[in-house]
């Protein structure tokens, strides 16, 4: 076991001095993951498509019937549930069955017809920032219709319903608030897949892939050794986007880094058993470089990081789920931004495990293979 540990550790230095001796390599590894976290802080935005949204009615009069109706009818707001109590209110929000819920209170058609100001209650999902806010815009301006029809029928100009607005999780509705806690996968993730897909094939280019084989190491003890280092790479960058976010954007973070590491640990996990199986198929550098770049746009559009998940085509959902990228975001924005436990987020670890379990034994097989 020692001999074993020896030789995984030898290999893993020679990995890493191979990524950190060349200063331009150095400057690639870090420059990038921070300028990008600062693009994407200040630049980036969404757009609304879907809004699944929950209904507490307290009124269940024709007046609120008839609201609904109007936001129904825009074709934007899919009503996935119908509440009885406030307390009803959280499970939809934390589970993410709904981008915002609506509250309308039990004296709401008293007071339209008497003509005094009515309003209704928006609690709103912000950690997707930029959707809340623009489902909320378009809830002000079913609204608006919905006045301008009431004062046609009555002819009196006060505008008698209003909206009141709470956002959880992210109380300004700051885009950054939801985009930078996903940077921290994402950004580590470009890194750590190239870096891991290059390094057998960079050991071919480089004619030392035959002295490798010559060393009394086992097929499974070289892929150990080339996984680690793209391993300490990746938690390295993630480790830096996080300090971005957190002191220089004075983004809180309200969970546990022991559940956050735990989570970033599966995800890189499973990134480098991608990462190897391209790595063991490629026959150059340039080859690697290919399969990668091929694959990172549609992991990275498929993640949830810039479109919902939710919004997507039923298909493409269907195959988001081989995407480790997906589940790491959603963890990542759960603990940063919840505060969440282990408790919650498991069963993101479930697919994250299963990529590994898959990816890392067909690397292997195909390294043997290359070998025969």
């Amino acid at each position: 076991m020692i001999d074993f540990l020896l030789r995984i550790a030898n290999l893993c230095k020679k990995e890493l001095l191979a990524i950190f001796k060349d200063p331009a390599s150095r400057v690639i590894l870090f420059v990038p993951a921070i300028m990008q976290s600062l693009i994407f802080g200040y630049a980036a935005t969404y757009d609304l498509s879907n809004v699944p949204y929950a209904l507490l009615d307290q009124s269940r009069t024709g007046a609120s019937t008839e609201l609904i109706a109007h936001l129904d009818s825009t074709g934007v707001f899919h009503r996935v549930a119908t509440l009885r109590t406030q307390a009803d209110i959280r499970e939809v929000i934390d589970t993410e069955k709904a981008l915002l819920v609506i509250q309308i209170a039990p004296n709401f058609e008293q007071q339209l017809g008497a003509g005094q100001p009515a309003a209704i209650q928006l609690i709103l999902d912000a950690r997707n920032s930029n959707t809340a806010g623009s489902a909320a815009g378009y809830v002000g301006a079913v609204v608006e219709r919905y006045n301008a029809e009431l004062r046609t029928r009555a002819g009196a100009p006060p505008v008698p319903l209003t909206i009141e607005s709470r956002a959880w999780f992210n109380p300004n509705l700051e885009t950054r608030w939801n985009l930078l806690p996903g940077l921290v996968a994402a950004l580590s993730m470009l890194q750590t897949l190239l870096l891991t897909a290059l390094s057998v094939a960079r050991e071919r280019e480089q004619g030392t892939f035959d002295q490798l084989l010559v060393t009394p190491m086992s097929p499974l003890e070289i892929m150990i050794g080339k996984a680690l280092p793209p391993v300490l790479v990746g938690l390295a960058q993630s480790t830096l986007i996080l300090l971005v976010a957190l002191f220089w954007f004075g983004i809180p973070m309200a969970g546990s880094l022991i559940t956050l590491y735990t989570g970033l640990v599966f995800f890189t996990v499973a990134s480098v058993g991608i990462g190897l199986s391209i790595s063991a198929v490629s026959a150059s550098m340039q080859q690697a470089m290919l399969y990668t770049f091929v694959l990172l746009m549609p992991m990275m559009l498929l993640s949830g990081l810039t479109t919902p998940v939710r919004n997507m085509p039923h298909v493409l959902q269907l195959i988001t789920m081989a995407n480790p990228l997906r589940f790491a975001i959603d963890l990542v924005q759960r603990v940063y931004l919840e505060g969440v436990g282990l408790a919650t987020v498991w069963h993101n670890l479930i697919p994250l495990s299963i990529i590994a379990i898959v990816t890392l034994p067909l690397a292997a097989w195909l390294f043997r293979h290359r070998l025969v």
